[in-house]
């Protein structure tokens, strides 16, 4: 496997994996390719946009959507975006994604990673496997109008 920066050419396959990974009974979403690739663009064009994907024998994988996100005392990196192919989770590729933003993160020496999901998808068990911890500081809200 091979874990590269992310392209622009690389989008419209991030698209349909993102599609494939969410829109099913877990997840309930129901993506369309069109508002997909859309999503991902807008992620892939912030100023500092950091993303990578993992493939093998040409054939993409998975992808992470990040972001260098500036702040007072360190700038951190925030993970908007991460998904790998349905019959190929559980196999290393989120982990070794999640790696390269570590890379990044050491290299730049920035602060951390910070990222949100969904507490009753398999998600955070994903994530806290990764050493990632549950911040008692910080709240998730959202007002629908």
């Amino acid at each position: 496997m091979n874990v590269r920066g992310m392209k622009a050419s690389d989008i419209e396959k991030c698209a349909e994996i993102l599609c494939a990974v969410y829109n099913n009974e877990l997840w309930m979403c129901r993506w369309d390719k069109k508002t997909a690739v859309e999503y991902l663009i807008d992620f892939f064009e912030y100023r500092k946009f950091v993303g990578y994907v993992a493939e093998e024998d040409g054939e993409l994988l998975g992808g992470i959507f990040a972001h260098e996100k500036v702040w007072w005392n360190n700038s951190e990196v925030y993970v908007e975006e991460m998904f790998v192919k349905p019959d190929r989770q559980r196999m290393g590729i989120g982990t070794v994604l999640l790696h390269k933003i570590e890379e990044y993160v050491k290299e730049h020496g920035l602060a951390g990673i910070t990222l949100s999901t969904n507490r009753y998808a398999p998600a955070p068990k994903f994530y806290e496997k990764n050493d990632f911890i549950h911040c008692e500081h910080v709240i998730f809200m959202a007002k629908e109008v």
